[in-house]
């Protein structure tokens, strides 16, 4: 052991004699410790103890211990090819182990790649655009004087692009966007396309594309010029050059020049289009005004230093711009390449919150926590049957090493199987997953560099986790008293079984609850009464300059049939109004202005939507009538404010009727309604005003839901015989509202998903351990029932240990996960409070799941023959 005094502290010999052999051990030991005693006294103890690693290491290199290299690479493919063959005949001498351990592998890397492959593609977005880092999206923020709350959002008016490049050296190019559906013709037939986008001629300056045919510099650079996708090229002009033909465009067949075929944009972009229009089409170039902000302003930066000096110049460079408006107006830049995890704005693609990519990526590593911890549990509950196979080997001359590589060897090809047995189910399961969270995640997805990577690190990373712990547990029996027979499980051992255990659980029990309360927050949203009736309401799209006589023609064609409730014409439907106005009082000043949500109706609205008037009358024919005089300076408007808005002035309901106030223009106040929630939970009830207007973009028809087969038939022929240029297309206002809440829709899909399979995992881990431990115990189940245990008593024995390490994971999880939802909660201006009851359901269905699982096997034991287990003694 070298001389007195020169031994290095326990670490570093317990290192030592780890790994090398015995032999080695008895010729260099001295040595090795003498000389770290040297470097101690020199060097220092961090230094000394680098350095005694190292040289450990370097016993293994080839000629070292008097091996030359040809030997070396012989001998250790000899050992790589018998420990191979050594793995493979154990896994599949143990069965049941194997079987268990490969399921829940096999489930656990399957979630855990479904999840990745969600994660990736979410995280991919605009990853393509080359620009991206020094690309900003324009943030408007505005409040009138006098005002206490402001506005913000991502539309911006025409003026800010041009004012933008002409004021701030640190803008190289302003792009303005909007995105609409527009009516094309198709073989002489009107079709509705939903991805046409206007954008100015910069977009190719700053944004990525490739322009089959065509000259992107001229693309558009003038009014009525269009450019296609590579798809929709082939759809309306077929196989023949695109380029410089016609295309119709709107209502009035307005001709658009084609002037380029691009590739089809990715759809992992915040930009879908088929259709790319000069935005000078839409004729509103004018810089006159900061406000009619219905447009969407991009800037690309000379820089990404850009972004800092340009927040320091906005603000005063702003005020001084709005001194003269009656209102605070600044703008602030988004970075492009965060605007789909990191902005609370969506404007073309719905965003995706970081948060829920963090939830998800949370679950699927603690469904490989349950994954690694099942191995471990298994592999230390067979240690007994192993012990003997352990110490036969030690006697025949295997060190220490050669076993603890073994064992992580057969760890590895277990991996390995599962990984391969995973990339099969992934491949079949993607199309029903795609469907289930709406995206179109790819197969090619799984052959990628980084995919491969992030599977390849999966496997070594489970192999080594999984199988590390076992492998030095094993490696570490002594062989006397393994083939003494007197070798047990150490109590390390049985304490880390019962803690991983628990671990598994007490993930079953968050999981369980976060489930129950995003279900509930979801079930709250879908049943809560938001003040106006959504049910059997189809909206359709009819267009802002449709002719008024028709429109009437055909509400009065469609309320003909009995199966038609109310027919209304608005701007908005009750579900998301969103629209920046200003109300005042001819008695204020007029910079005292209130912000306000507003929405044009006529007066069947209230009656379709089962709004609440609460004081004064709802609009009559003959208030709409009066919107339509022309001039615009003629015409007369009255108004129906919510609660909220009439509070704004300090009015009852009762005391707004006959009020006058000013919105549009001058007008009257008729009635009042009940707050309704117009826009998403998430936000407070914001005022609103309901004005009187013969105009508005959508149809909308309350059906009786009866037939409702045949309510749409009539529906579509009577469209098709007033609004034959028009095509008929519709929607349902519950489609509309769930599609608001996209994303927490599908965090309730993916964690009802995610979830049981995290449960199940749990299962099969306890299910295995069970019969283990339950195996090792027969002959003392024997002797208490030879001496008059009843099958109670005996079930009671063995699964109450596995009972009570649930319970403890109830106590543990419980609070973690009501505090971790109750925060989640918060986002929501409108949200349950985490319900008491989701911990008691989470509590019963694991405490039932652990007792049927460890149960099965306690019941056979209990009622096994006392004799078979016995006789061999």
């Amino acid at each position: 052991m070298g001389k007195k005094g020169t031994q290095p502290p326990g670490l570093a010999q317990r290192f030592f004699r780890w790994f090398c052999d015995k032999d080695l051990l008895a010729s260099i030991e001295g040595d090795l410790f003498e000389l770290y005693h040297e470097r101690l006294q020199k060097e220092g103890k961090l230094r000394a103890d680098l350095r005694f690693v190292r040289d450990v290491l370097l016993l293994f290199r080839p000629g070292i211990i008097g091996i030359n290299s040809k030997e070396y690479k012989t001998n250790h493919i000899d050992m790589f090819r018998n420990n191979f063959k050594i793995a493979r005949r154990t896994l599949w001498k143990n069965k049941a182990a194997t079987i268990i351990n490969m399921l829940g592998l096999i489930v656990g890397i399957t979630s855990c790649m479904l999840i990745a492959l969600f994660i990736q593609h979410e995280m991919s977005y605009d990853t393509f655009q080359p620009n991206a880092e020094r690309i900003g999206r324009v943030v408007m923020e505005y409040s009138f004087d006098g005002g206490e709350e402001s506005s913000k959002g991502t539309f911006t008016s025409t003026k800010v692009a041009p004012v933008f490049s002409r004021t701030f050296p640190e803008v190289e190019k302003a792009i303005r966007m909007n995105q609409s559906s527009a009516i094309l013709q198709l073989g002489g037939n009107p079709v509705t396309e939903a991805g046409f986008m206007y954008a100015d001629s910069t977009f190719f300056d700053a944004f990525a594309y490739k322009i089959i045919q065509g000259d992107p510099k001229i693309a558009l650079n003038g009014p009525r010029k269009v450019v296609l996708t590579e798809s929709m090229a082939k759809k309306y002009f077929g196989e023949s050059n695109p380029v410089g033909q016609a295309l119709e465009v709107g209502d009035n067949k307005t001709v658009y020049e084609v002037t380029g075929v691009m590739e089809d944009y990715p759809y992992n972009s915040q930009f879908r289009f088929d259709f790319l229009a000069s935005f000078s089409s839409l004729g509103v170039n004018q810089e006159e005004s900061y406000w009619n902000a219905n447009y969407t302003t991009y800037v690309l930066l000379q820089d990404e230093s850009s972004f800092g000096s340009m927040a320091e110049k906005l603000p005063p460079f702003m005020e001084k711009e709005s001194a003269d408006l009656g209102a605070t107006i600044n703008f602030t830049l988004e970075h492009f390449d965060r605007v789909h995890l990191y902005s609370p704005y969506s404007d073309f693609v719905p965003n995706t919150h970081i948060k829920y990519l963090y939830m998800l990526a949370g679950i699927a590593l603690l469904i490989l926590v349950i994954v690694c911890f099942t191995y471990i549990n298994l592999s230390t509950a067979r240690s007994v049957e192993r012990a003997k196979e352990v110490g036969i080997r030690k006697v025949s001359g295997a060190g220490q090493s050669q076993l603890f590589w073994q064992f992580i060897g057969e760890s590895f090809l277990l991996c390995g199987l599962s990984v391969v047995a995973s990339f099969i189910v992934v491949y079949l399961v993607l199309p029903s997953f795609n469907n289930l969270i709406d995206r179109e995640l790819m197969l090619g997805d799984l052959l990628s560099l980084t995919f491969l990577t992030f599977t390849l690190a999966l496997t070594l990373g489970l192999s080594l986790i999984a199988g590390a712990y076992p492998a030095i547990f094993l490696s570490k029996f002594q062989p006397m008293k393994v083939l003494k027979g007197i070798f047990k499980n150490t109590p390390s051992a049985k304490w880390l079984q019962q803690s991983l255990t628990v671990f598994q659980f007490g993930i079953s029990v968050f999981l369980i609850i976060a489930t129950l309360v995003v279900q509930g927050q979801l079930n709250y949203i879908q049943s809560r009464d938001l003040g106006y009736d959504r049910a059997h309401i189809i909206s359709l799209p009819i267009g802002w300059n449709t002719d008024f006589q028709k429109i009437n023609t055909l509400k009065k064609e469609l309320k003909a049939s009995s199966q038609i409730l109310e027919v209304s014409r608005a701007a908005s439907s009750p579900v998301n109004i969103n629209s920046g106005y200003s109300m005042n009082l001819p008695t204020r000043p007029e910079n005292e202005v209130i912000s306000v949500n507003a929405n044009p109706i006529d007066e069947n609205f209230i009656p379709a939507t089962g709004l609440k008037v609460i004081a004064g009358t709802n609009f009559t024919e003959q208030h709409i009538r009066q919107t339509e005089i022309e001039p615009w300076e003629k015409k007369e408007f009255h108004y129906i404010m919510t609660e909220s808005a009439a509070g704004k002035f300090g009015w009852s309901p009762e005391e707004a009727i006959g009020k006058e106030m000013i919105l549009n223009q001058q007008g009257t106040v008729v009635g009042v309604v009940k707050d309704f929630h117009f826009q998403s939970l998430r936000n407070d009830l914001q005022p609103l005003v309901l004005f009187s207007a013969s105009w508005g973009g959508r149809l909308l028809v309350k059906i009786n839901g009866e037939n409702m087969p045949e309510s749409l038939s009539f529906i579509e022929k009577t469209w098709e015989k007033i609004l034959p240029e028009r095509p008929y297309s519709y929607h349902f206002l519950d489609e509309d509202y769930d599609r608001m809440y996209q994303s927490e829709m599908q965090l309730g899909k993916l964690m009802n998903l995610f979830s049981t399979c995290a449960i199940v995992l749990a299962c099969l881990g306890l299910f295995g351990l069970s019969s283990y431990m339950i195996q090792q115990r027969l002959k003392e189940v024997s002797i208490r029932k030879v001496l008059g245990a009843s099958t109670f008593q005996v079930l009671n024995i063995l699964s109450g240990n596995f009972v009570r390490l649930v319970l403890i994971a109830i106590v543990l999880a419980s609070p973690i996960a009501y505090y971790v939802m109750s925060s989640w909660l918060e986002d929501f201006a409108f949200h349950i409070s985490a319900p008491w009851w989701a911990v008691m359901v989470a509590a019963v269905l694991t405490l039932g799941i652990g007792l049927i699982t460890s149960g099965i096997h306690g019941l056979k034991a209990a009622l096994s023959n006392p004799a078979n287990s016995l006789k061999s003694e």
